[in-house]
């Protein structure tokens, strides 16, 4: 099997809208090119910017169920493409940096919040994930294991 997995190594340009609009373009183009698989850069939403802030910090972080996340599991139904979109995930007590991965289909495969080994520099104003996940992930002429402890 030849699985052909897109690395988005795209620039961030500073608002959620920008970070949209110009990662839904990388997906397109990636399909275009024959990906199997898009996936983004570490917290792409906010193209991790991390303000020590907590008030600021809570102003950059997304909703699981908000519009950029929502248009990215659209976008992989659209393009019958898996997407692995990363976010600065709104949670209690802190945000998360998550990665939500899309299967072909448009449904969420994967929702993985980084595990933090240290709580020093900028994780510590994170909070942390608590385990690591495998999950099967249709591609359409195969099925493939993905998950682990290294997605970032």
């Amino acid at each position: 099997m030849r699985l052909k997995i897109a690395l988005l190594q795209l620039l961030p340009n500073g608002t959620l809208e920008g970070q949209l609009s110009k990662g839904m373009d990388a997906c397109i183009k990636a399909r275009d090119m024959g990906a199997d698989i898009a996936l983004f850069p570490e917290m792409w939403s906010d193209g991790y910017a991390l303000p020590q802030d907590r008030q600021e910090l809570d102003e950059l972080s997304v909703d699981l169920d908000g519009d950029f996340v929502q248009n990215f599991r659209k976008l992989a139904a659209d393009l019958q493409m898996a997407i692995g979109i990363t976010i600065l995930e709104r949670h209690d007590p802190k945000p998360l940096n998550t990665l939500i991965l899309f299967d072909r289909k448009g449904e969420k495969r994967l929702h993985y919040a980084k595990v933090h080994t240290c709580d020093f520099d900028k994780e510590r104003i994170l909070s942390s994930g608590e385990d690591f996940y495998v999950v099967d992930l249709d591609i359409g002429r195969d099925k493939i294991k993905v998950g682990g402890h290294d997605l970032f």
